[in-house]
């Protein structure tokens, strides 16, 4: 069992930056990463990192501005989000899995319950 809670959303200007932060309780043993779903949308991946951090992938969209991270110590995964823009306003969700990293939504067991970030323009 993995716990998971998000926390460092908030209202940015664009080309602002935020720090999402998820703070896992229960075991490290786990491949994490990031969704985030618009208002009306569906929940999109954003980037994920393997436990011991030597994989990682983003989505196009935010490839070159975002920055996954994770410091098992403090059993923390990050997401750095730089130059951010309007389209990036959602609900981030930080998510884990057991045995290998995933872009695709339907493999990740545990779920945060979600931190909002708004990006005006």
């Amino acid at each position: 069992q993995v716990q998971l809670v998000e926390s460092g959303g908030g209202l940015v200007q664009a080309g602002g930056s935020l720090r999402l932060s998820c703070a896992a309780s229960g075991s490290t043993f786990f491949d994490a990463g990031w969704f985030r779903q618009a208002p009306g949308k569906e929940r999109e991946f954003v980037a994920t990192i393997s436990r011991r951090s030597g994989t990682i992938y983003y989505a196009d969209s935010v490839k070159g501005r975002f920055a996954i991270s994770r410091d098992n110590v403090k059993n923390t995964v990050y997401l750095q989000m730089n130059s951010l823009k309007p389209e990036d306003t959602a609900i981030y969700y930080c998510a884990a899995k057991p045995w290998g990293v995933s872009t695709t939504l339907h493999d990740y067991k545990y779920w945060g319950q979600g931190t909002q970030v708004t990006v005006s323009s």
